[in-house]
């Protein structure tokens, strides 16, 4: 499982979504949305952008851990 830590770096930055949004030109919608984890995808350009502007390595706003059931399919849907 992915998840986006992007609360937990804002609140040590003391930044606002809102000040994120104007740091990085990204929509307030999409910086919500992964404030909150509940971004179904997010682009490596926003990656890239929210690292500059945090001045933070990828690993402080997102932390992978192995699903406890491994998953069957791939992407398209075909068994793997």
């Amino acid at each position: 499982m992915i998840r986006i830590l992007l609360s937990r770096k804002l609140g040590e930055l003391r930044w606002t979504q809102a000040d994120l949004a104007r740091a990085t030109g990204i929509r307030a919608n999409t910086i919500n949305d992964l404030y909150h984890d509940m971004a179904a995808r997010v682009s490596l350009e926003q990656l890239d952008l929210i690292c500059e502007a945090l001045d933070c390595d990828l690993s402080e706003i997102i932390e992978y851990t192995p699903n406890k059931i491994k998953t069957t399919k791939t992407r398209t849907g075909e068994p793997r």
